[in-house]
């Protein structure tokens, strides 16, 4: 694979946040009626509509008063801010965090996930990726010259049908884990479902992968946003667990802080050695001054986040209301701020259907094949917005839909 070709396959164009900003290649009847002004962005959440932890500016503040001492913190982030974060993380995930050797700052959670796999990745290593999943991990894969072995996700009746939880199909990640996988990265909650991967199902992975020698890098951004009703496990915290696991989480969409541009990841001491090596190299460390809005992080006023993930809630219900008011399939997330709708039959492809809602319905939308190449009939919808918008805006999803019915 030529370098040209490496990067060809990164394509960005539809990811996440990538806002389509010209009308090329789309249909004759795509020059019709247009609908003017600001769009609504389903592709990332909407900070203004979810306004970030209260204390955060404060605390960046703080850190960038303090100077060179802030700005210039080992590669790994400051040490007594980690210290910190590993009780934190620690009381929250059920497993000890080594603050010192087991745990570093990242340039957002994204920068995790790349240092994670840059640090257990080379030419050759056959990596397990779900399908869907964040659209990155295969692509971080293949950029880093690993082998793509795709494992189906299965949720909702796909789960049911198979006689499972949510999580990666149990027989094909096993299958995978026989014939050499090395790697496994996947999502909980999923990223785009909001799926989260069931208690026997984590124990199962866990179980798996310390008896095949896999390390598993989990990403849990949105593991802190779980609806009422809905329970959680953290694979880090079974005594099954292999000893190679690196846990990914951040102050992000749930906390909208996503500008500051902050993560963490934690676990084995070894991969985390490997991943300041690499981001000494690729970012030197987290922002200096961003740093000090971890201060905030797990540390938010009593009821602060119950009364957000409420919010997101009443959202959630209210689209899925709408989708299946209009006979669509459209599976209740258990947390985060993801839904992931399957399209009825259109007369246009997902690629152009998407480039119609950005022209004719002002919404951007993140189409399904980002996730999964064989998810050619569904979007996903980062529903943390003003509410009033995000139904309306879904409202006319739904409209243009039966527009272009096939």
């Amino acid at each position: 694979m030529t370098i040209q070709t490496v990067f060809e396959a990164m394509r960005t164009d539809a990811a996440p946040g990538q806002e389509v900003r010209a009308a090329d290649g789309l249909p004759p009847e795509a020059t019709g009626e247009t609908l003017r002004g600001s769009p609504v962005d389903f592709s990332h959440g909407d900070v203004d509509a979810h306004p970030p932890t209260p204390g955060a500016r404060e605390t960046w503040l703080n850190g960038f008063s303090a100077g060179g001492r802030q700005a210039y913190t080992e590669y790994r982030g400051d040490a007594d801010l980690r210290n910190v974060l590993a009780g934190r993380l620690a009381a929250f995930t059920g497993a000890p965090v080594n603050g010192r050797e087991g745990l570093i700052l990242t340039p957002g959670t994204q920068g995790a996930l790349f240092l994670a796999m840059g640090a257990c990745v080379t030419r050759g290593t056959k990596v397990a990726v779900l399908e869907p999943d964040y659209f990155a991990n295969r692509k971080m894969a293949v950029f880093l010259g690993g082998e793509v072995v795709p494992v189906p996700f299965l949720y909702g009746p796909s789960a049911e049908q198979a006689g499972q939880q949510n999580g990666p199909d149990l027989n094909a990640l096993e299958a995978a884990f026989a014939d050499g996988v090395k790697v496994l990265i996947y999502s909980t909650p999923n990223n785009p479902t909001g799926a989260v991967t069931g208690s026997e199902v984590t124990a199962r992975i866990a179980s798996l992968a310390a008896h095949h020698g896999v390390a598993v890098i989990v990403d849990q951004l949105y593991a802190r946003m779980l609806y009422p009703g809905e329970t959680f496990t953290h694979l880090r915290a079974l005594p099954e667990a292999p000893a190679s696991v690196i846990t990914v989480m951040g102050p992000s969409k749930t906390e909208s802080l996503s500008g500051f541009r902050l993560g963490a990841a934690f676990g084995s001491p070894e991969l985390i050695d490997r991943m300041e090596k690499l981001q000494a190299i690729v970012s030197l460390r987290a922002a200096g001054y961003s740093q000090a809005a971890l201060q905030t992080w797990f540390d938010e006023p009593e009821g602060w986040m119950g009364a957000r993930i409420e919010d997101h809630r009443a959202i959630r219900d209210d689209l899925l209301k709408l989708f299946h008011d209009a006979g669509w399939e459209a599976t209740p997330p258990q947390a985060g701020s993801y839904l992931y709708p399957r399209l009825p039959p259109l007369s246009v492809d997902l690629g152009t259907f998407t480039h119609l809602l950005r022209f004719q319905a002002a919404v951007i939308v993140t189409p399904g094949t980002e996730f999964a190449a064989a998810d050619i009939d569904r979007i996903r919808l980062n529903f943390s917005q003003d509410h009033a918008a995000a139904v309306a805006a879904a409202g006319r999803i739904v409209a243009l839909a039966k527009r272009y019915a096939a």
